[in-house]
């Protein structure tokens, strides 16, 4: 079997020979450190992305099969994006930068944490109509036709190929900040609904040309981050009602061209937002954080049965310990591998704290699991 076989067997609960192994690419500090180490060279660890040259090289050394980021991307986002400017140089040579979404963040020379955020340009209806209901305006510029035109026979895949399709209110998150789109909620419902409606609409249209195309995708994929260690960062049932439904429109588009697995990235405790999403068919939840509340997708199993499926869930940071730790985490999988309609990948990016031969030592064991 080749693993695109493999893992539309695996979540179609059909017989399959072996677990791909699969991963979710690295800290670029983690690279960096191996490239010192002498594991990698110094091209791959600076030119690495999802589904690069180097992303295909580095997973070969480890033993990984594919990374499951790996997707052509649409571009349902702003376009053009802004263009970084330099607003602010502070004495300690820190800089405020409003950064490609229009967010000023406070920058900082070797920060490896996310940067905070000084400002926002997208507050209130006007800033929405001047500066980006403009940039989500379809047009054929935001796909690469001749790519397209390139995925149309995927007879001879090696690795499943999934189609990124966007995000529906994370975007939104990114642009607004959290307390900025939780006050527009009370602030200006109308405007609320506007900018999501916008926002998935886009997506929708995009989505949908891409696949007239004929181009051929194996999953779908959708992007998030709403969801911390305490829970969501927004309100469940807002989200129901007012996103809810537009998943369900690019689920039934995607599910009409032969797409029926959809998988969705948000990081934290997602648990109050599975349903929204399970209901509206998304049916993968990625990357599954195990982080510090122990997340898996078994309870999610007991509570939606087979409609929901898992990619994750397996606790990266016993890559930093040893190879007992790594032999208990694989023992600790495999009561859920046996659920059915799981495959195993690092909770979120390998940090910089793992150990290249203790990577090496997962994918060898989990290559060869009987």
């Amino acid at each position: 079997m080749t693993n695109r076989e493999r893992v539309k067997a695996i979540l179609h609960f059909e017989n399959y020979d072996k677990m791909p192994v699969v991963q979710f690419g690295f800290w670029n500090e983690t690279l960096h450190k191996w490239c010192e180490e002498g594991h990698i060279t110094k091209e791959e660890a600076y030119n690495w992305w999802d589904g690069s040259p180097a992303d295909k090289t580095i997973s070969e050394k480890l033993g990984f099969d594919f990374n499951w980021g790996a997707c052509y991307g649409i571009n349902s986002g702003l376009f053009p994006a802004f263009e970084r400017e330099v607003i602010k140089v502070l004495p300690d040579g820190s800089r405020h930068v409003r950064n490609d979404y229009g967010v000023t963040e406070l920058e900082k020379d070797d920060a490896g944490s996310i940067p905070t955020e000084i400002d926002h340009l997208l507050v209130d209806r006007a800033s929405w109509e001047e500066f980006y209901l403009p940039k989500l305006q379809y047009s054929d510029a935001r796909l690469n036709f001749d790519k397209l035109a390139e995925l149309k026979d995927g007879s001879g895949r090696e690795n499943p190929l999934g189609l990124y399709v966007g995000s529906l209110f994370g975007v939104i998150r990114n642009w607004m900040g959290v307390e900025g789109v939780s006050y527009l909620l009370a602030d200006d419902e109308e405007l609320y609904d506007e900018i999501i409606k916008t926002v998935a609409d886009l997506a929708y249209t995009t989505t949908e040309k891409a696949l007239s195309t004929g181009a051929k995708f194996d999953f779908a994929h959708f992007w998030e981050d709403i969801c911390f260690k305490n829970g969501p960062l927004v309100i469940p049932s807002i989200f129901d009602e007012k996103v809810g439904p537009y998943y369900k429109k690019i689920c039934d588009l995607l599910n009409a061209n032969g797409i029926d697995i959809i998988s969705l990235d948000c990081d934290g405790v997602i648990d109050s937002l599975v349903g929204t999403w399970v209901n509206n068919g998304v049916n993968t939840m990625f990357p599954i954080e195990v982080g510090t509340w122990d997340a898996n997708i078994a309870p999610w199993r007991e509570q939606f049965g087979k409609n929901v499926l898992g990619v994750g869930g397996m606790m990266k940071k016993v890559f930093a310990e040893d190879y007992a730790a790594v032999d208990a985490e694989i023992e600790r999988l495999k009561p859920l591998m046996a659920l059915g309609g799981f495959i195993p990948c690092p909770d979120h990016r390998i940090a910089p704290d793992a150990k290249w031969e203790n990577v090496q030592y997962y994918c060898d064991k989990m290559q060869n699991l009987k």
